[in-house]
């Protein structure tokens, strides 16, 4: 029997050894223990994660970890949470608990005693998680290099000595009351004794034998599994990640880090076969019933089962610096950046005035954009988003891709989509509700906070939008305005806010609304993007511009607050009226509404939290040097004309 100090590798061991059916109190022991275990740093960081590390290399039923999106939520699943176990050596009787398993697993001198008035049946909350979507490569590879692995880990399939009877834990109401163990629902395979139950007869129940893997049925060819990405193309692991307790805690779109059993038996797939499909017929509920138990059981070899014990949301996902901002250790740090800020402004100013052809004004902008976030809200306005329109934005290709790229390596996590007519026809940007597999289909739209969405509009082309690109376009201009995303479930709309940076590159204004527009207008003459590149390259290699204080610095200045001193305040107000006595149109509400977000953006940047009537005036030769270009700026550019709803 394994020890307390095997809590990474046989954790199951150590919660039925802490089960006790008379102490009410028992859950709340094994939660306290796995929480003092894992209060270290160093241990959570010990686990194998799922993120990192391959499936086939981690021992089932041990710790691991994800760093994941909760993508969609299920509907509460029972099962059984205390069982009673018949041992036939000694005709003795004790029991045992179901929590963190979907399987019941005994000797094989033992057997469970399904009809025993003492099993007890408990309910947990289903996850459907995927990895981070738009998560940048050096993002991944910090985790990965950060994670203290611990050392390979037997594979999935290494073969046991003794035999065991399983029974899935998983049942549901209606299946429980007409579950029986009837002996012929008992097949045998590799010494194993596996008893299924379903919601019909005994001889109604699918007999099959299975790979190990647990993806190939005998005969039968396995469907593709839709892993259901938000970004089409992203590859990783999904999984289907079960809560026992705070189960209200959770919201679709979280950016979570959990710690749980994995499980992985291949039992827990749900098979079906095409000759079951053909006796359907034209069964609607049938066929329904067999989409959802194909979404909601796939393959465990590709969507593995994750019994959490431990949880933690994520503020934000640099590997690099303290999870908690306010803890010892991100005290210090922001302390660091705030001094360092005026330095580490200038060289992300530099480096962005390289790929901007050496625009110093719409750096400066895109500075504020890259360190905008929703901090509130204020009934429906989003307080603190900075969307921006790059307008005059060179239609070599090689200029868009060059700065994409650079944004890449200086944010967490991106996505660019080019806004051409066929992407805006046939792209999928809302998550849509899907009764027959009851699942909610995921979208482009669907993603974490802090995400930076460049939309390129100079792909637009001549041509007509059909009605999903009309609802597309919509959609885009409602994440942009009130930084919200409406899911569609058929018969009615719900809103979800988010928190999504989008920066819309056009040769014209954009068709989109933002919250500013600045023209590029470049200051050098025409330098091949090859040559630009290679200044930057040389810049990072030399150590003149340090990347990793850059990318602290964009993660963390999103995160502090900032306030303004009644002074400065009375100081601000009094400047706005004056501003229109002598000219009303020069500074409209709005205009002033903006100055503020700017001004607060621009303090927080060079390392001030509180504004100064330097910072003040500073930001109002900013934006009035904007305006004046804007007046001069070509109109919008025909393509964009040409594009209509």
């Amino acid at each position: 029997m394994p020890g307390l100090d095997d809590w990474v590798n046989c954790p199951l061991d150590i919660v039925q050894n802490l089960f006790d059916a008379d102490n009410a109190e028992w859950s709340k022991t094994v939660d306290g223990f796995f929480k003092n275990r894992l209060a270290d740093y160093t241990a959570w960081h010990r686990i194998p994660s799922l993120n990192h590390e391959a499936l086939h290399q981690l021992k089932p039923n041990s710790l691991v970890r994800f760093r994941c999106m909760v993508q969609d939520m299920f509907d509460p699943e029972f099962y059984l949470g205390v069982y009673e176990v018949t041992d036939r050596s000694n005709n003795t009787k004790f029991l045992k608990t179901g929590k963190f398993q979907d399987i019941a697993e005994c000797s094989s001198q033992q057997e469970i005693n399904l009809e025993s008035p003492r099993n007890i049946t408990w309910d947990r909350q289903t996850l459907y998680c995927v990895p981070v979507p738009a998560e940048n490569d050096w993002v991944k590879q910090g985790f990965s290099e950060n994670g203290q692995q611990v050392s390979s880990p037997r594979g999935l399939h290494e073969s046991t000595s003794s035999s065991r009877v399983k029974r899935a834990l998983e049942t549901d109401e209606t299946a429980e009351a007409s579950t029986s163990l009837d002996p012929s629902s008992e097949h045998r395979h590799n010494g194993e004794v596996t008893m299924e139950t379903g919601a019909g007869d005994a001889g109604d129940r699918e007999k099959r034998s299975r790979t190990e893997g647990g993806g190939e049925v005998s005969g039968r060819r396995e469907r593709p599994i839709d892993l259901n990405f938000p970004i089409p193309g992203e590859k990783g692991t999904a999984c289907l990640v079960k809560v026992y307790d705070q189960v209200d805690i959770f919201k679709v779109t979280e950016m979570v880090e959990f710690v749980g059993v994995l499980s992985v038996d291949p039992s827990l797939a749900h098979f079906h076969d095409e000759e079951q499909e053909s006796s359907v017929g034209d069964n609607l509920d049938a066929m329904e019933g067999i989409e959802e138990q194909n979404a909601h059981s796939p393959p465990p070899s590709l969507v593995p089962r994750l019994h959490v014990v431990a949880s933690r949301k994520l503020a934000h996902s640099n590997p690099f610096i303290p999870r908690d901002i306010t803890s010892i250790m991100g005290k210090s740090l922001v302390e660091n950046i705030l001094k360092e800020a005026g330095i580490i402004r200038d060289q992300l100013r530099w480096l962005l005035s390289q790929i901007l052809l050496c625009d110093a004004l719409t750096a400066d902008y895109v500075i504020l954009h890259l360190i905008s976030s929703v901090y509130a809200r204020r009934d429906v306005v989003a307080l603190g988003k900075f969307s921006l329109n790059l307008s005059g934005v060179p239609s070599d290709p090689e200029f868009i891709a060059l700065l994409y790229t650079l944004l890449t390596q200086l944010v967490t996590k991106s996505h660019m989509l080019p806004m051409s007519l066929s992407n805006m026809n046939k792209l999928k940007l809302t998550p849509k509700k899907d009764y027959t597999a009851n699942r909610l289909t995921s979208g482009l739209l669907q993603l974490t906070d802090r995400t930076h969405l460049v939309l390129d509009e100079t792909a637009l082309e001549p041509g007509q939008l059909d009605a999903t690109g009309v609802m597309n376009l919509t959609a885009l201009g409602n994440l942009i305005s009130w930084q919200k995303v409406d899911y569609d479930f058929n018969y009615h709309k719900t809103e979800f806010h988010t928190n999504i940076c989008v920066l819309v590159l056009s040769d014209g204004k954009s068709l989109l609304p933002t919250d500013c527009r600045v023209h590029l207008q470049p200051k050098r003459d025409q330098t091949s993007m090859a040559e630009i590149q290679a200044s930057v390259q040389q810049a990072l290699r030399s150590g003149t511009i340090d990347l990793d204080k850059i990318r602290s610095f964009l993660a963390v200045l999103p995160l502090l607050e900032y306030t303004m001193s009644e002074d400065v305040q009375k100081f601000v107000e009094q400047d706005f009226v004056e501003a229109r006595k002598s000219d009303p149109n020069n500074m409209t509400p709005e205009d002033f509404q903006n100055l503020l977000i700017i001004t607060r953006l621009l303090s927080l940047s060079l390392g001030q939290p509180s504004l100064t009537r330097q910072i003040w005036e500073r930001a109002k030769r900013m934006e009035a040097e904007r305006k004046s270009r804007l007046k001069s700026a070509t109109p919008a550019s025909a393509a964009s004309a040409a594009m209509s709803r």
